[in-house]
Order: C-alpha cells, then sequence, then structure tokens
C-alpha cells in the first residue's frame, strides 16, 4: 500500500493535468454557454446544456495520458507494473468521487440561484431531480470511473499490442455488434430486448450496469498492463 500511495503522489506532480485542466474547461464551457443563454434572453424558456459532458472527455483523455506518458516514467524509477495499475485505479476512484461531490454541489447552486439568475440548466440533470442526494451523486461519480477506466483500458491495450491491435479489437467489436443486431433481428427479440431495458430501475442504470462494465475494463486491464512495455 505504501508504494501504491508513493505513486499516487508521483501522479499529483502533474495535477494541472489530472486535477486543474478538467475543470478549467468545464469553467470555460461554462462562461460560453452562460454568455450565449444571457444573450439570447427570454427567446429561451428553461435553457439547457449537455456541456456539462465536457469535464468527462477531459477525465477520458486525462487517463489515457497516464499510461502513454507516466508509466514509462514510473518503470524508469523501478515501480512494477501491477503497483503503477493499482495505484492509477485508486487515483481514479477518489478523483471521481471528488469530481462528482463538487458537481453535485455546482448543481445545489444552480438550483439555488435559479439557474445562476437566467434558468441556465448547466450542471442540473433533470433525471436525477427526484433521486435521493446519495443516488445524484453517484449519477455524477460513475460516468467518471468508467470513462477513466475505459482510458487506461485503450492506452494499456495499445501499448500492448499497438496500432494493428488497435484495428483488430475495433473491427471485432463491429462484427460482433453486427452479429448480435442480425441474430436479434431474425429472432425477432427487439421488442423484448427494449422492454426488458425499459423494466430496469433507476439504480441499475446509474449504478450497476456502468459498474459491472467498469470491472470488466478495470480487470482486462489489469491482465494486460502486465505484459506491457515501456
Amino acid at each position: 500500500m505504501n508504494r501504491v500511495l508513493t505513486v499516487n503522489r508521483v501522479q499529483l506532480v502533474g495535477w494541472q493535468n489530472t486535477l486543474g485542466w478538467p475543470w478549467l474547461v468545464l469553467l470555460m464551457v461554462f462562461a460560453v454557454n452562460y454568455a450565449l443563454f444571457l444573450a439570447i434572453g427570454d427567446r429561451e424558456e428553461n435553457p439547457t446544456t449537455g456541456a456539462l459532458v465536457s469535464i468527462y472527455i477531459v477525465v477520458f483523455v486525462g487517463s489515457i495520458n497516464w499510461i502513454t506518458q507516466l508509466l514509462p516514467f514510473s518503470m524508469a524509477l523501478s515501480v512494477i507494473r501491477r503497483t503503477f495499475y493499482l495505484a492509477s485505479a485508486l487515483f481514479l476512484v477518489v478523483q471521481s468521487i471528488v469530481f462528482g461531490l463538487l458537481l453535485f454541489c455546482c448543481q445545489l447552486v444552480e438550483d439555488a440561484t435559479d439557474g445562476w439568475g437566467i434558468r441556465l440548466r448547466f450542471f442540473g440533470l433533470n433525471f436525477v431531480d427526484d433521486l435521493n442526494p446519495l443516488l445524484q451523486i453517484a449519477v455524477y461519480t460513475m460516468p467518471f470511473v468508467l470513462l477513466g477506466f475505459l482510458g487506461i483500458f485503450v492506452a494499456v491495450f495499445y501499448k500492448r499490442f499497438g496500432i494493428n491491435g488497435m484495428w483488430l479489437l475495433s473491427a471485432g467489436m463491429l462484427l460482433g455488434f453486427a452479429l448480435v443486431a442480425i441474430v436479434f433481428t431474425w429472432l425477432d427479440l427487439w421488442p423484448a430486448v427494449g422492454g426488458w431495458l425499459a423494466d430496469q430501475p433507476t439504480v441499475a442504470w446509474i449504478v450497476g450496469w456502468p459498474a459491472l462494465l467498469t470491472a470488466a475494463l478495470a480487470a482486462v486491464g489489469y491482465l494486460t498492463i502486465r505484459r506491457v512495455t515501456p
């Protein structure tokens, strides 16, 4: 555990990339959206924007950078791959929880100021208004964790198998999805699948299924990184 925390301190050396840039980008996007809807004025009632996704994209890109930039540097310092991966996973989870809490606080401020004075819905998500605060925080947190482990997996897979491996993976996934679509269409399973998806509880969509996908990505990434070269 001490080695894992040591690697975390190395990751914090570049805090501008992992902690600073996500919020700087989000602040700039918010400023643009605020200025835009302020100029529009009453012509747009209850303006809503999906620009919150910008911070998730930056975290996704940042998680890729951990593998492409920090992994070779850490290995040069005699850090083994397993320790680096566990440290990255710990850092990602803690970062996601903190970011989720901060976004939830931003939503509370947004609600208290009536949408920053212009009824702007930037941080708030309409589909979670009726949920308790804990689940609302989970809604903000889980995409960080999922996209973070997806970025780590993509970077690890690329480092292990190169561009040809990425093309093969993409082609295999495309063929797999196409095969599933053909089988479902042939057997007329789409109505049943749609009904099953519609019957899933909100908690399953917010936490359950994203957590399962995240666990799968984390496990595959852990197994793959053991054979990665700097």
